[in-house]
């Protein structure tokens, strides 16, 4: 199956989960809580607060060489969305991808994630945990902060 056809099925549509589809065109779903979804929109707005240029995208869809990953959070600079639009999936991944800590997933599928996005051009992956503290990474290493944006608070908790 297409992320296309995922995304179009009617009977997918109103799922209270993240999709997300594997290597093989697998759907696999992952159920997110109200707190995954309080982080979300704070991310969101504190993003938009210091970052004046290029959109945030909540869920964002990527293409990647194991299926179709989809963050969190992503912001995308103006350039980005000049070159790729809203295609969906992206075939390149916007500049900066975050990822939310959930119950139904592990650290080491989030690191798995990571890599993925790095791969596909991500400049950092930031990822926040089940506290709202946020770890920030660039080309896969962690770093004390952001270059994309910096100041960004440690714990949105």
């Amino acid at each position: 199956m297409e992320w296309s056809e995922i995304c179009e099925d009617q009977h997918l549509r109103d799922l209270p989960y993240k999709i997300e589809q594997n290597e093989w065109g697998n759907i696999v779903m992952s159920p997110a809580g109200n707190k995954h979804g309080l982080y979300q929109a704070r991310l969101i707005r504190l993003i938009a607060k210091m970052k004046k240029d290029g959109d945030i995208i909540s869920e964002c869809s990527v293409q990647t060489r194991k299926g179709t990953k989809v963050a969190d959070v992503a912001w995308t600079s103006d350039a980005f969305i000049k070159k790729h639009g809203y295609e969906t999936p992206y075939t390149q991944c916007p500049e900066l991808v975050i990822e939310i800590k959930s119950s139904s997933n592990t650290y080491k599928e989030l690191e798995e994630k990571s890599d993925f996005y790095f791969a596909k051009g991500a400049s950092e992956v930031w990822v926040c945990d089940e506290s709202g503290n946020i770890k920030f990474y660039t080309k896969g290493s962690e770093t004390d902060n952001s270059e994309l944006i910096p100041g960004f608070a440690k714990n949105i908790g």
